[in-house]
């Protein structure tokens, strides 16, 4: 399988403002030596990579892999084996609205189990899912340290869902716009209020992530899509969670600024910040 094309050499600017970026996080000791990152921006005006960094590295998945869950269940929807009723509706709302781990295994129990939707995936989607790897119901806990994927195979299911490539698109979609709190748009300074935002999160003691589409406007009203992923990976769990978590969902909200302010200046519309 050709891997994506890499963006052309004037692109470089914003790739290179991420990783002097995290360079820095690392020197203030923001970023533990245990720790490794993965970003991936791809601007859907202009059809480019933006950033790239560590695109084909497997990273622990956790919930950022349950749009995946959903992809498979509405794979059987099309072929006819399943039907999309009020229970498959509520549980897949819980699944990614909630990110309830007792739906997204019932969700996994439907598809006859990890294996099965791994094979769904890898079979009838080799072209999104070059390093997904499926092997394990959400843990009691939501641990969930064993199931695997890339920021570029995010990317490439981000832009199957846009273009409405796969199953499902509009109602998955539907649910990742759901008002919530994320670390690619809330609490992002520069990024306008009314940005229309699609994403999942992910965590655990040893992953913060989250993968999105974010819609701004340019001052002309224009409407300006872009994919913006991040995951950030400790290998060892941490002591604090809850000041881990929020400290590199932090980090996340700060590229994303970054990202944003390079959006507006590829776009020529950066004055307006």
């Amino acid at each position: 399988m050709v891997r994506d094309r890499v963006r052309p050499e004037p692109e470089q600017d914003l790739e290179s403002a991420v990783e002097h970026f995290i360079k820095q996080q690392r020197r203030r000791g923001h970023l533990a030596s245990d720790e490794r990152t993965g970003w991936l921006v791809y601007d859907f005006s202009t059809g480019e990579k933006l950033v790239t960094i560590n695109e084909d590295a497997q990273f622990q998945a956790a919930s950022l892999i349950k749009p995946f869950l959903a992809l498979a269940f509405f794979h059987r929807v099309k072929e006819g084996r399943f039907i999309y009723g009020p229970k498959s509706r509520r549980h897949m709302t819980r699944m990614i609205h909630w990110s309830n781990n007792a739906s997204t295994n019932w969700i996994m129990r439907q598809l006859g189990g990890p294996g099965s939707v791994q094979r769904i995936l890898e079979t009838q989607y080799q072209g999104i899912f070059q390093d997904t790897k499926i092997v394990e119901y959400i843990p009691p806990g939501g641990r969930s340290y064993r199931n695997k994927a890339s920021v570029g195979d995010y990317s490439r299911f981000l832009r199957s869902l846009w273009r409405e490539k796969i199953p499902g698109a509009r109602e998955i979609r539907r649910l990742m716009a759901l008002p919530g709190r994320d670390r690619i748009h809330s609490g992002v300074s520069h990024i306008p209020k009314g940005t229309e935002v699609y994403n999942k999160t992910g965590s655990t003691a040893r992953l913060c992530g989250d993968m999105g589409i974010l819609i701004v406007k340019g001052p002309t009203g224009k409407r300006y899509p872009y994919a913006v992923i991040g995951v950030i990976e400790k290998r060892h769990r941490a002591r604090n969670y809850t000041t881990w978590i929020r400290a590199r969902g932090d980090i996340i909200r700060e590229v994303s600024d970054l990202v944003y302010k390079g959006i507006a200046q590829h776009h020529n519309f950066a004055k307006a910040l």
